[in-house]
């Protein structure tokens, strides 16, 4: 029988992997590949961190229950992991390759990256004096013995491992030195030499510089290599039943910096009589997911790669394409009134939601102000806006999600500052994420109330809101916003039964209501009428969702799925999923946004959403997608959706082999995200703004 769904994190490698063909395309600007490189190592850490732990947790159990069975089956989670180290290890060489192909590339633009072997003699004083100042300060060198307790190497940082030779025992002596690029840059940028520009990493200024950090044992023979290891980031929150939330939490990020190694990278011209030592004095065992590289780790630094080169090497700022009826109004209380308005994220300011807050702050009709909070902005203008709202006696509440995963302590921060300046703080439900992009605000109309709402499909995250394209809908329609009132009072009163009619609301009702819109198409295809689903998504990998859209291309239902990352549907396969086309996007931007389409015999029905079509955003967090019901705004969200599947430069196919290959068609050029632009300025006075 032959298998249904694609491995789920082989799926995943292979969307980084789209992620590392744009760092090698050529018609991608120099220093934005830098960044692509950086992004791709990024990802993999985080991979590491979440998806492989959580294989490796599962291998575990598995060993312990097997040990009372007579029979024990073939391990799933082993070959899973054997996969992984395979697939990685031939990316590493991927990487390597491009890695050095953009070197050369820089030298022809006359930036030279140099090391310590190559630096040129007028370097060496002002790297000397550069050391001095700014870099040993930060060193701690760890000696290792036989009798030194084991190091703590900790996630996300590179050390340098070091040999050297005692010159006058001749002693052979090993030594860890972190090397401190999360206090200090990581790229330094060497004097200039005519028009050619030079920059050194920091690690190589180290290297530099180590017969000063061990003069004390007078050292010769210095031999030193690059490594890294990846923990575990999963948070145990089963703690005392006395503790907070907020407690727990501060107790699992410690941990989670003593987490167990889940791979151990390290530079593949280090002697194995070396890496032996080394690994042993870390107490990691030779097993899976020991991955060799090159002499440079923790690449995820390129993403802030200097440009000492020409502005071509970076894409060009692009101009942003305001909304015509927001800026024409004097309130925006008074245009979402008129009628609803839907904001195409990053082709559109997200200013909007920020003038939405401060107007309502300031606005003497408004009551009242809830939201719900993912990730924020390190520098969030969101919560300035919640703040003044308190200072202008409005009832400010926020729903802030303490376990978005690796942003838990910025969130702690976030919920002392909003407590203090007396926001009512709700945490949300145990068992349950609260992911929905929510905002209601009560208003007096007429001595009447008047509740409008915003339901996004992203983070209100003003930085990533510049590369990440989402959507928002903002509304006064009461069938929509009295049901986001709804949602909050859910999260509120989470014993009381709630029914709601139009939103779409996970763990309630979404699976069930979406599944009846697939069966309703495919009962339609089955009397031989136009049927027809177009789903944009992050990641599609429910089992049960799955089966019913392979349900319904077997009878014919038209299927077009726009999935960036995770895609464990195999589309194409006769008899089971012929009539289903998937594709993923990856470009300058990062597509984020979630769009459901249905036929429905002529009058589709259209819907944004915050969740992907995975278990745990359908029956393990809150999620909300809501019906676009504006005519005006179907059909631009439909002239969207046909701008992105018609991309012929930037879209991949899904398949079978996870082989990425690009969509290349004889019709006119189609890249999406720019043509989006495009489309955008042929509005009615629609401006564009840096």
């Amino acid at each position: 029988m032959r298998e249904k769904y694609l491995n789920r994190e082989l799926s995943w490698l292979a969307f980084n992997e789209r992620v590392l063909q744009e760092a090698a395309d050529p018609s991608v600007p120099l220093l934005e590949r830098m960044k692509y490189l950086g992004i791709f190592s990024n990802n993999l850490d985080e991979f590491f961190r979440v998806r492989v732990a959580t294989v490796r947790r599962m291998l575990t159990l598995e060993k312990k229950i097997k040990k009372s069975l007579t029979q024990p089956s073939e391990s799933t989670n082993q070959t899973s992991l054997q996969n992984i180290q395979i697939k990685v290890i031939a990316l590493q060489k991927e990487f390597d390759e491009t890695y050095r192909q953009i070197q050369k590339e820089l030298e022809a633009e006359d930036i030279f990256i140099l090391d310590e072997k190559t630096i040129f003699k007028k370097h060496h004083a002002f790297l000397n004096e550069y050391f001095k100042e700014n870099i040993q300060p930060l060193l701690v060198p760890v000696i290792l013995s036989e009798s030194s307790p084991v190091p703590h190497l900790r996630d996300k940082s590179i050390y340098l491992f070091v040999k050297f030779v005692v010159k006058t025992t001749h002693r052979k002596l090993f030594a860890l030195i972190e090397v401190p690029s999360d206090i200090t840059s990581r790229f330094i940028k060497l004097p200039d030499h005519g028009k050619r520009k030079y920059i050194i990493y920091l690690e190589d200024v180290i290297r530099l510089n180590f017969p000063s950090i061990f003069q004390i044992f007078e050292p010769v023979n210095f031999e030193s290599y690059i490594v890294k290891l990846t923990r575990d980031a999963e948070l145990n929150l089963e703690g005392d039943l006395s503790d907070s939330l907020i407690e727990q939490l501060g107790k699992g990020i410690e941990n989670r910096k003593k987490g167990d190694p889940v791979r151990f990278i390290y530079d593949e011209n280090i002697p194995q009589s070396y890496l032996k030592i080394l690994l042993k004095k870390l107490e990691i065992p030779n097993t899976e997911n020991i991955i060799p590289g090159g002499k440079y780790h923790n690449f995820k630094d390129f993403i802030k790669f200097p440009n000492v080169g020409e502005p071509k090497l970076e894409y060009r700022p692009y101009k942003r394409i305001t909304h015509a009826p927001f800026e024409k109004s004097t309130s925006l209380f008074h245009a979402i009134a008129e009628r609803d308005h839907l904001i195409f994220f990053p082709y559109q300011p997200f200013d909007y939601v920020i003038h939405l807050l401060r107007e309502a702050a300031i606005d003497p009709s408004v009551k009242s102000i809830k939201i719900t909070i993912y990730r924020l902005a390190s520098n969030s203008m969101i919560i300035n806006a919640l703040r003044n709202a308190v200072s202008n006696g409005k009832k400010v509440t926020a729903v802030l999600e303490l376990q978005a995963r690796f942003d838990e302590g910025a969130n702690l921060v976030w919920s002392k500052k909003l407590s203090d300046a007396g926001v009512t703080l709700l945490f949300g439900l145990s068992g349950l994420k609260i992911h929905a992009k929510l905002i209601s605000i009560t208003r007096m109309n007429k001595n009447k109330e008047q509740c409008f709402a915003y339901i996004g499909t992203g983070n209100f995250n003003e930085s990533t809101a510049k590369i990440y394209t989402d959507l928002a809908l903002f509304t006064a329609d009461s069938a929509i916003s009295n049901e986001v009132e709804k949602v909050f009072n859910l999260i509120e009163k989470p014993y009381m039964h709630f029914n709601f009619k139009h939103l779409l609301v996970s763990p309630i009702g979404m699976r069930k209501k979406i599944i009846k819109m697939i069966e309703n198409e495919t009962a339609n295809a089955l009397k031989g009428k136009t049927a027809f689903i177009k789903i944009k998504l992050n990641n599609l990998v429910d089992e049960k969702m799955i089966d019913c859209l392979y349900d319904a291309s077997k009878a014919g239902v038209v299927i077009n799925l726009l999935v960036r990352g995770i895609c464990c549907l195999i589309p194409g396969v006769k008899g089971l999923s012929e009539n289903i086309r998937a594709i993923s996007i990856i470009d300058r931007f990062l597509e984020h946004s979630r769009l459901f389409v249905f036929g429905n015999e002529g009058k589709p029905l259209y819907f944004i959403s915050s969740a992907d079509w995975m278990m745990r955003n359908l029956d393990y967090r809150i999620e909300v997608a809501t019906p676009i019901y504006d005519k005006s705004l179907k059909k631009e969200i439909n002239n969207y959706l046909n701008i992105l599947f018609s991309d012929n430069q930037k879209a991949r196919e899904h398949n079978a082999t996870m082989d990425n290959t690009f969509i290349r068609t004889e019709d006119k050029s189609v890249r999406s995200q720019y043509d989006f632009f495009d489309y955008l300025k042929t509005r009615p006075d629609a401006i564009e703004i840096s």
